[in-house]
């Protein structure tokens, strides 16, 4: 229940957070000057990559996934940690050697000023997924505190999300970042220490779970038919199969080398030592992170049911099992665990640092994706063109995280990331290691065949991760002239 105690932490955090980032924006005017500053050191490089990589996915996500499918909820983290060490150790000298100051100028320097296009705008794909993502997380906090219903959550949050971008943004760059990723690292670890002392350890833990399936109906309602089907689902890795789990964390891995906030980091620091230590310590901070948030999923899991779940329990005359909470949906496993099994205090900052950092990186993905539709589709510098874009995205953000609300958070962000290494990773990789083997038109056409056919795979629910087929279609386009003159 909300407290006086936890708004006015909230409210506190939320001051302490705004006023550093503007403090700090202050030498921070715009990306461009972020990209070229060349001053950041290795933790500045750290807390921009953390800032906007760790996330609503990261944490409400990870305790979304994991209160259905358990241990397998981190890998969305440890995806992330690998894009970032992947980053700094192969991409940070041949990305920094380039000259550019953004993907799409290695781009067009090596494919031409349509490829640039191309690739603007199929990114806008996968960033809107991204938006939309953003949304989902901030309705599960927005309901969490103040009990708004989805729809009503997802348009107060849009409508927050916008004010955002026209205040200026929430930059995750600099001081602001690291500020907030100090916040965000100590209130998911106490939240992950608090659920190891309540649950008495993963085995207690594992127990609460298998306490809450001892309703047969519950049981059905989730496919679970007995103890071992319980054990795959909650105690292994590999809980939807290797194929989506590892495709899962293929995609993070990969969508983080190709998404330009993440270079942006990179090309930001005074070296390349300091480029490649700051995506190091990036990659060594997250899993920890994810660890204590699919531990809190876990927990929830175990004393939590979900009000479609009580629904069905009530239907049926059965009564909840003892000890047992209702929550409204998987959504808000992490706002809830907050909100009943922390201090007050703490609480508030907790909540305060999660949705303060949601809504930031809401609004800095919904201001690059207008950038994207003014400058590459419409071609006009308007700042009316510009607002009116942002509220159109918003807007159609808003109906497509209302018929997503049954997705995994984690889910989206996994396609997010892949459609974005589906399209940019092999022309990207060519450019930076082997350039002038390949023409634009190829790669406009591999760009546009890895995009298309990650999203058919996702719409007809292949077997596996649609990133799988996404990027070997991008690769088949690709290579295929040079397959057929060795024919």
């Amino acid at each position: 229940m909300l407290t006086t105690v936890h708004i006015t932490g909230i409210l506190l955090t939320v001051s302490i957070l705004l006023a550093v980032s503007i403090f700090s924006g202050r030498k921070v005017k715009d990306a461009h000057s972020f990209a070229t500053g060349g001053r950041a050191g290795s933790w500045m490089v750290c807390g921009a990559i953390l800032g906007t990589l760790v996330g609503g996915q990261s944490t409400i996500g990870t305790a979304q996934l994991a209160f259905s499918f358990g241990l397998s909820a981190w890998w969305f983290t440890i995806g992330a940690a690998l894009g970032a060490l992947v980053l700094g150790i192969l991409y940070a000298g041949p990305l920094r050697r380039s000259g550019c100051t953004t993907l799409m100028e290695v781009v067009r320097r090596q494919y031409g000023p349509r490829a640039e296009t191309v690739g603007s705008v199929l990114f806008l794909v996968g960033i809107f997924i991204s938006i939309t993502s953003q949304l989902l997380s901030s309705s599960a906090m927005l309901g969490s505190l103040f009990g708004l219903p989805l729809t009503a959550a997802l348009v107060v949050g849009a409508v927050l999300i916008a004010a955002l971008v026209f205040f200026g943004g929430i930059r995750s760059a600099g001081a602001g970042g690291i500020v907030k990723l100090v916040l965000l690292y100590v209130c998911s670890l106490a939240a992950g220490i608090a659920v190891w002392r309540l649950g008495q350890g993963l085995t207690g833990i594992r127990t609460s779970v298998e306490g809450v399936y001892s309703s047969p109906l519950l049981a059905q309602l989730n496919g679970i038919a007995g103890a071992d089907d319980i054990h795959r689902r909650y105690g292994t890795f590999l809980a939807r199969g290797p194929l989506k789990d590892i495709g899962g964390c293929l995609s993070l891995t990969l969508g983080v080398v190709c998404t330009q906030t993440y270079a942006q980091a990179i090309w930001s620091a005074s070296t390349t030592r300091r480029a490649q230590r700051g995506a190091v310590y990036c990659a060594a901070l997250i899993p920890l992170i994810g660890a204590a948030c699919t531990l809190v999923g876990m927990y929830m899991r175990g004393h939590y049911v979900t009000a479609a779940e009580a629904a069905a329990l009530h239907a049926a005359g059965e009564q909840l099992p003892d000890g047992i909470g209702v929550i409204e949906n998987s959504l808000q496993a992490f706002p809830a665990f907050i909100l009943g099994h922390l201090p007050p205090w703490l609480g508030g900052i907790a909540l305060g640092t999660l949705l303060i950092n949601i809504l930031g990186c809401g609004s800095g993905l919904v201001l690059g994706a207008s950038t994207i539709v003014m400058r590459d589709v419409v071609r006009r510098d308007s700042l009316g063109g510009m607002r009116l874009a942002i509220v159109a995205l918003l807007a159609l953000g808003v109906v497509a995280a209302h018929f997503m609300r049954g997705s995994f958070i984690n889910d989206l962000g996994f396609l997010s990331l892949g459609l974005r290494a589906a399209a940019l990773l092999l022309p990207l990789s060519f450019a930076l290691w082997l350039p002038g083997r390949f023409s634009g038109r190829a790669v406009i056409a591999s760009m546009i065949a890895g995009t298309a056919t990650m999203l058919a795979a996702g719409l007809l629910a292949l077997p596996a991760d649609p990133m799988y087929y996404g990027l070997a279609a991008s690769a088949l386009v690709l290579l295929m002239p040079s397959l057929l003159k060795m024919v």
